[in-house]
Protein backbone atom coordinates (compact mmCIF):
# COMPACT_ATOMS: atom_id res chain seq x y z
CA UNK A 1 0.00 0.00 0.00
CA UNK A 2 1.09 3.38 -1.04
CA UNK A 3 0.47 6.99 0.30
CA UNK A 4 1.59 10.34 0.59
CA UNK A 5 4.28 10.18 2.98
CA UNK A 6 5.24 12.75 5.32
CA UNK A 7 9.23 12.77 4.95
CA UNK A 8 10.28 16.25 3.85
CA UNK A 9 9.43 16.28 -0.04
CA UNK A 10 10.36 18.22 -2.83
CA UNK A 11 9.86 22.01 -2.62
CA UNK A 12 6.76 23.62 -3.24
CA UNK A 13 7.12 24.89 -6.41
CA UNK A 14 7.77 21.83 -7.86
CA UNK A 15 4.71 20.03 -6.42
CA UNK A 16 2.42 22.93 -8.04
CA UNK A 17 4.16 21.76 -11.25
CA UNK A 18 3.79 18.28 -11.00
CA UNK A 19 -0.27 19.41 -10.27
CA UNK A 20 -0.66 21.53 -12.77
CA UNK A 21 0.61 18.54 -15.36
CA UNK A 22 -1.96 16.36 -13.18
CA UNK A 23 -4.39 18.62 -13.86
CA UNK A 24 -3.77 18.82 -18.20
CA UNK A 25 -4.31 14.94 -18.37
CA UNK A 26 -7.20 15.08 -16.16
CA UNK A 27 -8.39 17.59 -18.64
CA UNK A 28 -7.72 14.90 -21.62
CA UNK A 29 -9.84 12.39 -19.72
CA UNK A 30 -13.02 14.69 -18.63
CA UNK A 31 -13.05 17.45 -20.83
CA UNK A 32 -13.92 20.56 -19.01
CA UNK A 33 -12.08 20.06 -15.06
CA UNK A 34 -14.41 22.70 -13.80
CA UNK A 35 -17.29 21.47 -14.50
CA UNK A 36 -20.97 23.66 -13.88
CA UNK A 37 -22.88 21.01 -11.27
CA UNK A 38 -22.57 17.62 -10.40
CA UNK A 39 -25.97 15.78 -8.77
CA UNK A 40 -25.70 15.50 -5.59
CA UNK A 41 -28.17 13.42 -3.09
CA UNK A 42 -26.47 13.85 0.41
CA UNK A 43 -23.58 15.55 2.24
CA UNK A 44 -20.59 13.91 3.45
CA UNK A 45 -21.83 14.78 6.73
CA UNK A 46 -25.48 13.31 5.95
CA UNK A 47 -23.98 10.31 4.70
CA UNK A 48 -21.92 9.79 8.13
CA UNK A 49 -24.80 10.91 10.23
CA UNK A 50 -27.36 8.78 8.36
CA UNK A 51 -25.43 5.28 8.04
CA UNK A 52 -22.50 4.89 10.13
CA UNK A 53 -24.13 3.75 13.40
CA UNK A 54 -25.93 0.76 11.12
CA UNK A 55 -24.96 -2.54 10.74
CA UNK A 56 -23.12 -3.67 8.07
CA UNK A 57 -24.88 -6.43 6.77
CA UNK A 58 -27.76 -4.39 6.79
CA UNK A 59 -26.29 -1.65 4.78
CA UNK A 60 -25.18 -4.03 1.96
CA UNK A 61 -28.90 -5.78 2.28
CA UNK A 62 -30.16 -2.36 1.57
CA UNK A 63 -27.74 -1.42 -1.27
CA UNK A 64 -28.52 2.28 -0.64
CA UNK A 65 -26.90 4.19 -3.00
CA UNK A 66 -25.53 7.58 -2.60
CA UNK A 67 -23.72 10.30 -4.74
CA UNK A 68 -21.86 12.88 -2.13
CA UNK A 69 -18.82 15.35 -3.12
CA UNK A 70 -16.07 16.73 -0.79
CA UNK A 71 -12.23 17.69 -0.47
CA UNK A 72 -9.77 14.82 -0.80
CA UNK A 73 -7.73 14.50 2.86
CA UNK A 74 -6.01 11.06 2.55
CA UNK A 75 -4.96 9.41 -0.79
CA UNK A 76 -4.07 5.29 0.21
CA UNK A 77 -3.45 3.02 -3.18
CA UNK A 78 -3.11 -0.80 -2.85
CA UNK A 79 -2.75 -2.72 -6.41
CA UNK A 80 -5.85 -2.01 -8.59
CA UNK A 81 -7.55 -0.81 -5.43
CA UNK A 82 -7.48 2.41 -3.46
CA UNK A 83 -9.02 4.95 -1.03
CA UNK A 84 -9.86 8.27 -0.43
CA UNK A 85 -10.97 10.18 2.78
CA UNK A 86 -13.77 12.96 1.62
CA UNK A 87 -14.43 16.02 3.23
CA UNK A 88 -17.17 18.54 3.23
CA UNK A 89 -15.71 20.66 6.18
CA UNK A 90 -17.30 18.55 9.10
CA UNK A 91 -17.17 15.04 8.39
CA UNK A 92 -14.73 12.67 6.60
CA UNK A 93 -16.35 9.71 4.78
CA UNK A 94 -14.34 7.19 2.91
CA UNK A 95 -14.69 6.00 -0.70
CA UNK A 96 -13.47 3.03 -1.95
CA UNK A 97 -12.35 2.97 -6.00
CA UNK A 98 -11.38 -0.54 -7.87
CA UNK A 99 -10.58 -0.35 -11.20
CA UNK A 100 -12.60 -3.45 -12.18
CA UNK A 101 -15.76 -1.40 -11.02
CA UNK A 102 -14.54 2.26 -12.44
CA UNK A 103 -12.88 1.26 -16.07
CA UNK A 104 -10.07 1.80 -17.20
CA UNK A 105 -10.81 6.02 -18.08
CA UNK A 106 -11.97 6.20 -14.35
CA UNK A 107 -9.00 4.91 -12.90
CA UNK A 108 -7.06 6.67 -14.89
CA UNK A 109 -8.19 9.86 -13.61
CA UNK A 110 -7.90 8.22 -9.56
CA UNK A 111 -4.09 8.00 -10.26
CA UNK A 112 -3.89 11.68 -11.01
CA UNK A 113 -5.95 12.64 -8.40
CA UNK A 114 -4.02 15.05 -5.43
CA UNK A 115 -4.40 15.56 -1.86
CA UNK A 116 -7.14 18.74 -1.82
CA UNK A 117 -8.74 18.32 -5.05
CA UNK A 118 -12.68 18.73 -5.29
CA UNK A 119 -14.35 15.01 -6.62
CA UNK A 120 -17.46 13.78 -6.41
CA UNK A 121 -18.55 10.06 -5.91
CA UNK A 122 -21.83 7.75 -6.50
CA UNK A 123 -21.93 4.12 -5.40
CA UNK A 124 -22.98 2.09 -2.48
CA UNK A 125 -22.78 2.79 1.16
CA UNK A 126 -20.98 -0.36 3.04
CA UNK A 127 -18.78 -1.24 6.09
CA UNK A 128 -15.49 -2.35 5.84
CA UNK A 129 -14.18 -5.38 7.93
CA UNK A 130 -12.69 -2.99 10.33
CA UNK A 131 -16.00 -1.19 10.45
CA UNK A 132 -15.54 2.00 8.99
CA UNK A 133 -18.06 3.37 6.63
CA UNK A 134 -17.43 3.78 2.73
CA UNK A 135 -18.74 4.43 -0.21
CA UNK A 136 -17.84 1.70 -2.65
CA UNK A 137 -17.56 3.79 -5.98
CA UNK A 138 -19.02 2.99 -9.25
CA UNK A 139 -18.27 6.73 -10.36
CA UNK A 140 -15.97 9.42 -9.70
CA UNK A 141 -16.44 13.06 -11.16
CA UNK A 142 -13.78 15.55 -10.97
CA UNK A 143 -15.03 18.84 -10.24
CA UNK A 144 -11.93 20.94 -9.14
CA UNK A 145 -8.02 21.43 -8.85
CA UNK A 146 -6.01 21.96 -5.87
CA UNK A 147 -2.93 23.58 -7.39
CA UNK A 148 -1.34 24.37 -4.38
CA UNK A 149 -0.63 21.70 -1.88
CA UNK A 150 -2.22 21.50 1.31
CA UNK A 151 -0.58 21.98 5.18
CA UNK A 152 0.69 18.13 6.02
CA UNK A 153 -2.35 16.66 7.88
CA UNK A 154 -0.62 15.14 9.95
CA UNK A 155 0.86 18.98 11.70
CA UNK A 156 -2.13 20.65 10.50
CA UNK A 157 -1.81 24.30 10.11
CA UNK A 158 0.24 25.63 12.96
CA UNK A 159 1.37 28.76 11.80
CA UNK A 160 -0.71 31.20 13.29
CA UNK A 161 -0.32 34.50 11.32
CA UNK A 162 -1.25 32.14 8.40
CA UNK A 163 -4.29 30.88 9.80
CA UNK A 164 -5.31 34.36 10.22
CA UNK A 165 -4.67 35.47 6.47
CA UNK A 166 -5.54 32.14 4.72
CA UNK A 167 -8.93 30.88 6.63
CA UNK A 168 -9.76 28.78 4.05
CA UNK A 169 -7.10 26.79 4.80
CA UNK A 170 -6.84 26.89 8.63
CA UNK A 171 -11.06 26.01 7.82
CA UNK A 172 -9.94 22.94 5.64
CA UNK A 173 -7.07 21.34 7.79
CA UNK A 174 -8.11 22.55 11.13
CA UNK A 175 -11.41 20.96 12.08
CA UNK A 176 -12.01 23.31 15.36
CA UNK A 177 -11.11 26.38 13.64
CA UNK A 178 -14.73 25.31 12.01
CA UNK A 179 -16.24 24.38 15.23
CA UNK A 180 -15.56 27.82 16.70
CA UNK A 181 -17.53 30.09 13.81
CA UNK A 182 -20.66 27.09 13.92
CA UNK A 183 -20.73 28.11 17.66
CA UNK A 184 -20.73 32.08 16.70
CA UNK A 185 -22.92 31.98 14.42
CA UNK A 186 -25.21 29.34 17.14
CA UNK A 187 -24.40 32.48 19.71
CA UNK A 188 -26.02 34.88 17.14
CA UNK A 189 -29.11 32.81 16.48
CA UNK A 190 -29.68 32.92 19.98
CA UNK A 191 -29.48 36.61 20.27
CA UNK A 192 -32.26 37.23 17.59
CA UNK A 193 -34.25 34.71 18.73
CA UNK A 194 -33.88 35.61 22.36
CA UNK A 195 -34.58 39.16 21.34
CA UNK A 196 -37.32 38.45 18.56
CA UNK A 197 -39.65 36.76 21.29
CA UNK A 198 -39.79 39.67 23.63
CA UNK A 199 -41.13 41.62 20.87
CA UNK A 200 -37.73 43.55 19.60
CA UNK A 201 -37.77 44.62 16.25
CA UNK A 202 -34.12 44.37 14.69
CA UNK A 203 -33.40 47.04 12.35
CA UNK A 204 -30.99 48.32 9.75
CA UNK A 205 -29.25 51.76 10.31
CA UNK A 206 -26.79 53.53 7.92
CA UNK A 207 -23.07 52.50 7.78
CA UNK A 208 -22.09 55.99 6.71
CA UNK A 209 -22.47 58.76 9.08
CA UNK A 210 -22.04 62.36 8.45
CA UNK A 211 -20.66 62.78 12.29
CA UNK A 212 -19.26 60.08 14.22
CA UNK A 213 -21.04 59.37 17.36
CA UNK A 214 -22.60 56.85 19.87
CA UNK A 215 -19.47 56.05 21.06
CA UNK A 216 -16.29 57.50 22.73
CA UNK A 217 -14.14 56.41 19.86
CA UNK A 218 -11.44 57.93 17.00
CA UNK A 219 -13.08 57.34 13.18
CA UNK A 220 -12.27 56.05 10.24
CA UNK A 221 -12.82 58.76 7.56
CA UNK A 222 -13.96 58.04 3.91
CA UNK A 223 -15.63 60.39 1.53
CA UNK A 224 -18.45 60.46 -0.75
CA UNK A 225 -17.35 61.68 -4.55
CA UNK A 226 -21.05 62.77 -5.85
CA UNK A 227 -22.38 64.76 -2.92
CA UNK A 228 -18.24 65.83 -2.51
CA UNK A 229 -18.95 64.86 1.21
CA UNK A 230 -16.73 63.88 3.98
CA UNK A 231 -18.40 60.80 6.01
CA UNK A 232 -17.35 58.37 8.78
CA UNK A 233 -17.45 54.72 9.10
CA UNK A 234 -19.87 54.27 12.18
CA UNK A 235 -18.53 54.06 15.34
CA UNK A 236 -21.65 52.53 16.98
CA UNK A 237 -25.30 53.06 16.08
CA UNK A 238 -26.76 54.44 19.12
CA UNK A 239 -28.00 57.92 17.89
CA UNK A 240 -30.06 56.01 15.23
CA UNK A 241 -31.40 53.55 17.22
CA UNK A 242 -32.35 56.37 19.43
CA UNK A 243 -34.62 58.19 17.08
CA UNK A 244 -36.36 54.88 16.36
CA UNK A 245 -37.52 55.03 19.98
CA UNK A 246 -38.20 58.22 19.39
CA UNK A 247 -40.50 57.55 16.37
CA UNK A 248 -42.43 55.24 17.88
CA UNK A 249 -40.65 51.94 18.01
CA UNK A 250 -40.31 51.02 21.99
CA UNK A 251 -37.87 48.05 20.91
CA UNK A 252 -35.33 48.25 18.50
CA UNK A 253 -31.73 46.22 18.31
CA UNK A 254 -29.69 46.29 15.63
CA UNK A 255 -26.62 43.15 14.77
CA UNK A 256 -24.26 45.43 13.58
CA UNK A 257 -20.54 46.16 12.13
CA UNK A 258 -18.54 49.10 13.89
CA UNK A 259 -15.42 50.87 13.31
CA UNK A 260 -12.82 52.28 15.01
CA UNK A 261 -9.64 53.60 14.08
CA UNK A 262 -7.60 52.39 17.28
CA UNK A 263 -4.99 50.02 17.89
CA UNK A 264 -5.40 46.19 17.61
CA UNK A 265 -4.83 43.60 19.88
CA UNK A 266 -5.74 40.19 22.05
CA UNK A 267 -9.62 42.02 22.20
CA UNK A 268 -9.49 44.72 19.73
CA UNK A 269 -10.33 44.34 16.33
CA UNK A 270 -10.60 47.43 14.38
CA UNK A 271 -13.81 46.13 12.42
CA UNK A 272 -16.28 44.19 15.16
CA UNK A 273 -19.55 42.97 15.90
CA UNK A 274 -22.08 44.56 18.62
CA UNK A 275 -25.57 44.09 19.24
CA UNK A 276 -27.14 46.63 20.32
CA UNK A 277 -30.78 47.12 22.08
CA UNK A 278 -33.20 49.63 23.12
CA UNK A 279 -36.08 49.47 25.20
CA UNK A 280 -38.47 52.39 26.29
CA UNK A 281 -39.62 52.58 29.66
CA UNK A 282 -36.40 50.68 30.89
CA UNK A 283 -33.64 51.52 32.89
CA UNK A 284 -29.96 50.16 33.58
CA UNK A 285 -31.33 47.63 36.06
CA UNK A 286 -33.91 46.48 33.54
CA UNK A 287 -31.38 45.69 30.85
CA UNK A 288 -28.75 43.96 33.82
CA UNK A 289 -31.87 41.27 34.43
CA UNK A 290 -32.44 41.31 30.96
CA UNK A 291 -28.77 40.57 30.27
CA UNK A 292 -28.49 37.69 33.06
CA UNK A 293 -30.94 35.85 31.25
CA UNK A 294 -29.96 36.30 27.96
CA UNK A 295 -26.42 35.15 28.55
CA UNK A 296 -27.29 32.36 31.23
CA UNK A 297 -29.67 30.73 28.39
CA UNK A 298 -27.65 31.31 25.78
CA UNK A 299 -24.45 29.50 27.42
CA UNK A 300 -26.96 26.52 28.18
CA UNK A 301 -27.96 26.49 24.45
CA UNK A 302 -24.87 27.12 22.85
CA UNK A 303 -22.26 25.43 25.46
CA UNK A 304 -24.05 23.13 26.55
CA UNK A 305 -24.29 24.20 30.16
CA UNK A 306 -23.76 26.65 32.99
CA UNK A 307 -20.24 27.33 32.71
CA UNK A 308 -17.62 27.69 30.19
CA UNK A 309 -13.71 27.04 30.10
CA UNK A 310 -11.15 30.25 30.54
CA UNK A 311 -7.66 28.94 30.39
CA UNK A 312 -7.27 27.01 33.79
CA UNK A 313 -10.47 28.72 35.29
CA UNK A 314 -13.87 28.02 34.51
CA UNK A 315 -16.85 30.97 33.92
CA UNK A 316 -20.20 30.47 35.86
CA UNK A 317 -22.91 32.17 33.78
CA UNK A 318 -25.46 31.38 36.55
CA UNK A 319 -27.55 34.61 37.31
CA UNK A 320 -27.34 36.68 39.38
CA UNK A 321 -24.01 38.06 38.51
CA UNK A 322 -22.02 40.53 40.86
CA UNK A 323 -22.32 44.03 41.37
CA UNK A 324 -19.86 46.74 42.31
CA UNK A 325 -18.61 50.03 41.78
CA UNK A 326 -16.19 51.51 39.45
CA UNK A 327 -14.72 52.70 42.71
CA UNK A 328 -15.49 49.53 44.57
CA UNK A 329 -13.27 47.54 42.06
CA UNK A 330 -10.64 49.90 41.86
CA UNK A 331 -10.52 49.97 45.85
CA UNK A 332 -10.55 45.60 45.63
CA UNK A 333 -7.79 45.70 43.28
CA UNK A 334 -5.45 48.19 44.72
CA UNK A 335 -5.56 45.93 48.47
CA UNK A 336 -3.87 43.03 46.27
CA UNK A 337 -1.77 45.16 44.24
CA UNK A 338 2.32 45.17 45.67
CA UNK A 339 2.51 48.73 44.38
CA UNK A 340 0.56 50.16 47.70
CA UNK A 341 -3.33 49.91 48.48
CA UNK A 342 -5.79 53.44 47.95
CA UNK A 343 -8.16 54.71 50.72
CA UNK A 344 -11.14 56.18 49.87
CA UNK A 345 -9.90 59.62 50.19
CA UNK A 346 -7.49 59.22 47.83
CA UNK A 347 -10.90 58.88 44.51
CA UNK A 348 -12.06 62.21 46.01
CA UNK A 349 -9.65 64.34 44.17
CA UNK A 350 -8.15 64.84 40.59
CA UNK A 351 -4.82 65.32 42.59
CA UNK A 352 -4.89 62.19 44.39
CA UNK A 353 -6.24 60.19 41.28
CA UNK A 354 -3.12 61.75 39.08
CA UNK A 355 -0.84 60.91 41.73
CA UNK A 356 -2.00 57.15 41.97
CA UNK A 357 -2.48 56.55 38.26
CA UNK A 358 1.18 57.53 37.70
CA UNK A 359 1.97 55.08 40.74
CA UNK A 360 0.21 52.21 39.00
CA UNK A 361 1.66 53.11 35.46
CA UNK A 362 -0.86 54.32 33.79
CA UNK A 363 0.40 55.59 30.91
CA UNK A 364 0.93 59.54 30.47
CA UNK A 365 -1.43 60.09 33.17
CA UNK A 366 -1.01 63.98 33.28
CA UNK A 367 -2.98 63.81 29.83
CA UNK A 368 -5.56 64.03 32.24
CA UNK A 369 -4.46 66.28 34.65
CA UNK A 370 -7.86 67.94 36.33
CA UNK A 371 -10.38 65.48 34.80
CA UNK A 372 -11.35 62.93 37.97
CA UNK A 373 -13.29 60.76 35.80
CA UNK A 374 -11.33 60.07 33.33
CA UNK A 375 -8.23 59.03 35.90
CA UNK A 376 -10.79 57.03 37.55
CA UNK A 377 -11.27 54.84 34.11
CA UNK A 378 -7.79 54.80 33.51
CA UNK A 379 -6.79 53.51 36.91
CA UNK A 380 -9.70 50.90 36.85
CA UNK A 381 -8.44 49.50 33.48
CA UNK A 382 -4.77 49.40 34.76
CA UNK A 383 -5.01 47.49 37.99
CA UNK A 384 -8.31 45.91 38.60
CA UNK A 385 -10.57 44.55 35.17
CA UNK A 386 -8.14 41.84 34.22
CA UNK A 387 -9.13 40.50 37.38
CA UNK A 388 -12.83 40.53 36.76
CA UNK A 389 -12.56 36.81 35.64
CA UNK A 390 -16.36 35.55 36.78
CA UNK A 391 -19.48 37.81 35.23
CA UNK A 392 -19.25 41.09 37.04
CA UNK A 393 -21.75 44.03 36.48
CA UNK A 394 -19.48 47.77 37.16
CA UNK A 395 -21.76 50.34 38.11
CA UNK A 396 -21.80 53.57 38.85
CA UNK A 397 -19.92 55.56 36.49
CA UNK A 398 -18.75 59.28 36.15
CA UNK A 399 -20.47 61.10 34.33
CA UNK A 400 -17.09 62.94 32.91
CA UNK A 401 -16.78 59.81 30.52
CA UNK A 402 -20.23 58.83 29.80
CA UNK A 403 -21.50 61.81 27.51
CA UNK A 404 -24.95 59.69 26.67
CA UNK A 405 -26.14 58.25 29.94
CA UNK A 406 -28.76 59.70 32.36
CA UNK A 407 -26.98 61.63 35.21
CA UNK A 408 -28.01 59.72 39.08
CA UNK A 409 -30.77 62.14 40.53
CA UNK A 410 -29.16 62.20 43.91
CA UNK A 411 -25.42 62.70 42.75
CA UNK A 412 -24.72 64.29 39.23
CA UNK A 413 -21.36 63.44 39.32
CA UNK A 414 -22.71 60.01 38.62
CA UNK A 415 -24.51 58.15 36.01
CA UNK A 416 -26.53 55.25 36.11
CA UNK A 417 -24.61 53.08 33.60
CA UNK A 418 -23.07 49.49 33.76
CA UNK A 419 -20.62 47.45 32.05
CA UNK A 420 -20.56 44.07 32.18
CA UNK A 421 -17.21 41.81 32.43
CA UNK A 422 -16.21 38.35 32.30
CA UNK A 423 -12.74 36.80 31.75
CA UNK A 424 -11.02 39.83 32.16
CA UNK A 425 -12.43 42.29 29.44
CA UNK A 426 -16.00 44.22 28.75
CA UNK A 427 -18.80 42.04 27.14
CA UNK A 428 -21.80 45.05 27.13
CA UNK A 429 -21.75 48.89 27.88
CA UNK A 430 -25.89 49.77 28.90
CA UNK A 431 -27.19 52.60 30.47
CA UNK A 432 -30.50 54.30 30.98
CA UNK A 433 -30.40 57.44 28.19
CA UNK A 434 -30.20 61.08 28.57
CA UNK A 435 -33.81 62.23 26.97
CA UNK A 436 -33.16 65.91 28.40
CA UNK A 437 -32.25 67.56 24.98
CA UNK A 438 -30.75 70.80 27.09
CA UNK A 439 -28.62 68.79 29.40
CA UNK A 440 -27.40 66.80 26.18
CA UNK A 441 -26.69 69.73 24.03
CA UNK A 442 -24.33 70.71 26.92
CA UNK A 443 -22.49 67.87 27.35
CA UNK A 444 -22.09 67.81 23.22
CA UNK A 445 -20.66 70.92 23.93
CA UNK A 446 -18.20 69.60 26.15
CA UNK A 447 -17.03 66.84 24.02
CA UNK A 448 -16.61 69.31 21.43
CA UNK A 449 -14.66 71.18 23.02
CA UNK A 450 -12.48 68.63 24.36
CA UNK A 451 -11.91 67.51 20.81
CA UNK A 452 -11.19 70.74 19.76
CA UNK A 453 -8.43 70.49 22.49
CA UNK A 454 -6.92 67.63 20.71
CA UNK A 455 -9.04 64.43 22.27
CA UNK A 456 -9.77 62.82 19.10
CA UNK A 457 -12.32 60.04 20.25
CA UNK A 458 -14.44 63.00 22.01
CA UNK A 459 -18.06 63.24 20.77
CA UNK A 460 -18.72 65.83 17.94
CA UNK A 461 -22.10 68.08 18.67
CA UNK A 462 -24.66 66.74 16.67
CA UNK A 463 -27.59 69.27 16.19
CA UNK A 464 -29.89 66.77 14.13
CA UNK A 465 -29.50 64.20 17.40
CA UNK A 466 -30.25 67.02 19.80
CA UNK A 467 -33.19 68.06 17.56
CA UNK A 468 -34.78 64.39 17.57
CA UNK A 469 -34.29 64.65 21.55
CA UNK A 470 -36.83 67.66 21.38
CA UNK A 471 -39.18 65.68 19.82
CA UNK A 472 -39.21 63.44 23.05
CA UNK A 473 -37.46 59.83 24.04
CA UNK A 474 -39.51 58.64 26.26
CA UNK A 475 -37.63 56.93 29.40
CA UNK A 476 -35.13 54.00 27.10
CA UNK A 477 -32.10 51.93 28.28
CA UNK A 478 -29.95 50.91 26.07
CA UNK A 479 -26.97 48.29 25.63
CA UNK A 480 -24.41 47.26 23.33
CA UNK A 481 -22.78 43.63 23.55
CA UNK A 482 -19.69 42.52 22.04
CA UNK A 483 -20.54 39.31 19.79
CA UNK A 484 -16.96 38.62 18.96
CA UNK A 485 -15.56 39.02 22.84
CA UNK A 486 -18.42 36.91 23.95
CA UNK A 487 -17.96 34.30 21.61
CA UNK A 488 -14.02 34.44 22.64
CA UNK A 489 -15.71 33.82 26.29
CA UNK A 490 -17.59 30.73 25.10
CA UNK A 491 -15.39 29.00 23.08
CA UNK A 492 -12.15 29.77 25.11
CA UNK A 493 -10.05 31.56 22.37
CA UNK A 494 -8.00 33.87 24.04
CA UNK A 495 -7.42 36.29 20.53
CA UNK A 496 -10.17 38.08 19.18
CA UNK A 497 -8.63 37.03 15.76
CA UNK A 498 -9.60 33.20 16.13
CA UNK A 499 -13.05 34.44 16.15
CA UNK A 500 -12.97 36.52 12.81
CA UNK A 501 -13.16 34.63 9.82
CA UNK A 502 -11.04 37.56 8.50
CA UNK A 503 -9.47 40.23 10.79
CA UNK A 504 -7.32 42.65 9.52
CA UNK A 505 -4.05 42.02 9.22
CA UNK A 506 -0.97 44.39 7.88
CA UNK A 507 -0.56 43.36 4.26
CA UNK A 508 2.46 40.79 3.64
CA UNK A 509 5.93 42.10 3.67
CA UNK A 510 7.59 41.04 0.18
CA UNK A 511 10.05 38.49 1.99
CA UNK A 512 6.85 36.57 3.28
CA UNK A 513 6.11 34.31 0.03
CA UNK A 514 2.92 33.03 -0.37
CA UNK A 515 2.78 30.91 3.15
CA UNK A 516 3.55 34.27 5.35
Amino acid sequence: MKSEAPEEGPPEQTLIENRRRNLEQIRRIVGDPYPFRFPLTATVTQVSRAYRGRPGPELEREAIHVATAGRILARRTQGKAGFLDLSDGQERLQVYVRKDVVGDVLWELYGLLDLGDWIGASGDVFKTRTGELTIKAREIAFLAKCLRPLPEKWHGLKDVERRYRERFLDLTVNPESRAVFETRSAIIRYLRRFLDEREYIEVETPMMHAIPGGALARPFVTHHNALDLELYLRVAPELFLKRLVVGGMPRVYELNRNFRNEGVGWRWNPEFTMLEFYQAYASAADLMALTEEMLSGLVREVAGGAQTSWAEQAIDWTPPYRRVTMRQAILEAARQDPRGALAERDLESAQALLAAAGRFGVEKPERFAGQKGKLLAEIFEAIAEAGLVQPTFLHEFPTEISPLSKQDPSNPEWVDRFELYAGGMEIANGFSELNDPREQAARFQRQAQERAEGDLEAAPYDEDYVRALEYGLPPTAGEGLGVDRLTMLVTDRHSIRDVILFPLLKPRGPESGDGA
